[in-house]
């Protein structure tokens, strides 16, 4: 329990040093008393003093009750010196805490109590490999038998001699192609920023690579990359009979000219133009085709089927190919040999302050089976 040392005193004569020698000590006890009531009230069953007391100096360090923990970061003081008078208004340290770069290679970032986070301009990706069956491999190409032709079988009577028939077999297959990339930083630049840079890059790659093999998937020429769907002429297409206009009856032809196992379970491919163009066309009874959603998550629905966007489709012009219709699941296929590989190499570019990242992805991509999509040929002007 708490106490107070006896208030020590010289010894005093009678009279009036004897009454200041009571009151102090009356006033000691009273403190005591006062003290001891205070810690007792606070104590819990079976906490010691020790612990009420250091309970009570943590609740005083809590933000907004007084503590230390009130005091600004340095990076506050900072930015906000920055913003009211420049880098000259700061101390050392606080120049420290912004980036010492010029404006080109990023300005001065606010701290992560402002927005810790890159605002960066909308890159579209085609929605090809949400679509595809996606596989991964740990070999550079991908290979499978595939049946070229199939047995012939007949009617036969009792004792008639029965046909001789067998089915053909080849391979096909996917290679697997390489993107790759790299980018210089300032060493200062990843010291001082607010942010992970080197996260915000790896986030950078992989977004770029992501529209790269978007552009590939649908219209590559199969020259270091996937050949693409729209490029591969084992497709059939279906003629739209006009260079412009777009046609309700061409595209219920492009439907009905696929095999009912893959036309049950395909979707339309194009871009937002074209939707635009066939969201006006109606059937005979003067209604729409294209039905939006009544559900969240459900894509709209053109003649019944679903309707993916995607932003590296042809438009609607002569000559060109603005609608795709299949059953991507069974006919197109993605190999992922390398996700993503990010390589920091602080050597290459030392004597700038310069620390480079390289960024690779390995992935191949084919039409597995053709007879899975149609494509619509727009007439030649």
């Amino acid at each position: 329990m708490l106490t107070h040392a006896p208030l020590e005193t010289k010894d005093a004569p009678d009279g009036d040093d004897l009454e200041v020698k009571t009151a102090l000590e009356t006033l000691t006890k009273s403190v005591d008393d006062k003290v001891k009531a205070a810690v007792e009230a606070a104590l819990k069953p079976g906490q010691d003093e020790t612990k009420a007391l250091k309970a009570e100096i943590a609740a005083l360090k809590r933000p907004g009750a007084g503590g230390q923990d009130d005091e600004p970061k340095i990076e506050e003081k900072a930015f906000w010196g920055f913003v009211r008078g420049g880098t000259e208004s700061l101390e050392a340290d606080e120049r420290k805490a912004l980036i010492v770069s010029d404006d080109s290679k990023g300005g001065f970032l606010a701290p992560e109590q402002f927005e810790a986070q890159l605002q960066k301009e909308l890159v579209e990706i085609s929605p090809i490999r949400a679509a595809a069956r996606v596989t991964p491999t740990t070999a550079g190409r991908i290979v499978w038998p595939k049946r070229t032709g199939t047995i012939t079988a007949k009617w036969v009577g009792e004792t008639e001699e029965r046909p001789k028939t067998e089915p053909t077999y080849g391979q096909a297959g996917i290679d697997v192609h390489e993107m790759a990339a790299y980018i210089d930083v300032s060493n200062w630049l990843l010291e001082d920023s607010a942010i992970d840079l080197a996260s915000e890059l790896a986030s950078d790659f992989a977004e770029e690579f992501g529209r790269l093999e978007g552009v590939a998937f649908l219209i590559g020429d199969g020259i270091k990359k996937p050949v693409g769907i729209l490029n591969d002429a084992a497709i059939p297409t279906v003629a739209n009979g006009h260079a412009a206009n777009v046609s309700a009856d061409a595209l219920i032809q492009l439907m009905y000219d696929l095999p009912p196992t893959y036309r049950n379970r395909g979707s339309f491919m194009l871009n937002g133009a074209s939707i635009a163009a066939y969201r006006l066309l109606k059937d005979a009874n003067g209604r729409f085709l294209w039905q939006d959603s009544i559900q969240a998550g459900q894509p709209a629905t053109l003649l019944g089927r679903p309707v993916i966007e995607a932003v590296d489709m042809p438009g609607i012009e002569a000559n060109a190919t603005p609608v795709i219709y299949g059953d991507f699941a069974s006919g197109y296929r993605i190999a992922d040999r390398v996700g993503l590989s990010i390589l920091r190499d602080p050597y290459t570019v030392v004597t700038e302050g310069l620390v480079r990242f390289h960024g690779r992805r390995r992935v191949g991509a084919g039409t597995v089976r053709p007879d899975a999509f149609r494509k619509l040929k727009m007439a030649v002007s």
